[in-house]
């Protein structure tokens, strides 16, 4: 019956669009073999044996959204440049729509360069330019929204703070959206972080929860983490929080319900991209209207399960329904 429920709620997902709007970044890898130090300077010299492109930022949460059987909307602003197009190119070739991206001559696409031997990173170079958007690629970019978002059942706030996301187009999404009664989910970064006033989810993690607001928290001690959350929504007057904590799992609310899920042993290989996926499942759980247990819970596997592989990876819905079917812990989250 459990693995039933489950496999139901996943069905689900597939009758969800989603709209993601914020930063998108072009993940590039390089794995090569080191086993001398350069007689020019004290550095490693790498060999390189093999490189790799994938989706980053507000796309990956795009094909984690695709991965969990949705559809989503991807909408905003990369360079006309080298790697722009290539960024389009994988977006084709993942089966993504390229029509909510806008190609601007007066931005750099975001390109992160990783360089790593025998699993270890050992330098990243970042190609970037975190300015706002100008006024027409903002008028662009607002148009593309508003041409698709009132189809859309939940939609994603993904701020990396790159620039694609400010204060008047934030206020304007979120009131949009609470008028036409769609929720928002927010994944936010350090310079929008009291943006989001009114959004249905914000989900910061430990550290951009302290630098937001000013204070350190113990993660060990769930009532520092809910008088934060207090602290938080007097400002912000979201419905629902979402806490993630790394190796202490995350902490959820809603008004006065909260819950905390432990992080689940594994073997960790990296977390980048575990937020992606992390907020990807919360949000379709809200546009579900799924208990707060549920969707924190299933949000909490989900972004456990990225970490065990290398690089930014969507989740895999199969092997996400498997853990959860298999959690004991699901069991009560379904008893009637």
């Amino acid at each position: 019956m459990l693995q039933q429920t489950l496999a139901d709620v996943l069905k689900s997902f597939q009758k969800l669009k989603v709209l993601v709007i914020g930063d998108v970044m072009l993940d590039a890898y390089v794995y090569g073999d080191v086993d001398r130090i350069s007689p020019e300077a004290p550095v490693p010299i790498l060999n390189v044996k093999s490189r790799d492109q994938r989706l980053g930022g507000a796309a990956n949460v795009a094909l984690n959204i695709q991965s969990l059987g949705a559809i989503p909307i991807l909408c905003s602003v990369i360079g006309k440049d080298q790697s722009g197009n290539e960024f389009l190119d994988l977006m084709k070739s993942s089966g993504l729509s390229i029509e909510g991206i806008i190609s601007s001559t007066s931005r750099q696409t975001t390109r992160k360069n990783r360089i790593i031997s025998e699993g270890h990173h050992l330098l990243r170079i970042d190609e970037e330019v975190d300015l706002s958007l100008n006024e027409e690629n903002q008028m662009q970019l607002k148009r593309c929204i508003l041409k698709v978002m009132y189809d859309c059942d939940v939609i994603i706030l993904e701020d990396y703070d790159k620039g694609c996301l400010d204060q008047t187009l934030i206020s304007q999404i979120i009131e949009t959206a609470q008028r036409i009664k769609i929720p928002v989910a927010v994944d936010p970064k350090k310079r929008n972080f009291l943006h989001f006033k009114g959004a249905s989810l914000f989900k910061p993690n430990l550290k951009e929860l302290n630098e937001g607001l000013k204070i350190q928290i113990n993660p060990v001690k769930q009532n520092t983490i809910y008088k934060a959350i207090v602290l938080l929504d007097k400002q912000l007057g979201c419905v629902n929080y979402l806490i993630t904590l790394s190796e202490y799992g995350v902490f959820a609310s809603k008004g006065r319900e909260f819950v905390n899920h432990p992080a689940h042993i594994r073997s960790i290989a990296d977390v980048s991209g575990a937020g992606d996926t992390v907020i990807s499942i919360a949000a379709l759980g809200l546009a579900l209207d799924l208990p707060l247990a549920v969707w924190s819970g299933l949000a909490n596997l989900g972004g456990g399960i990225v970490c065990e592989y290398p690089g930014v990876i969507p989740i895999d819905s199969n092997q996400l329904l498997e853990e959860a079917a298999s959690d004991p812990k699901f069991e009560s989250f379904f008893k009637h």
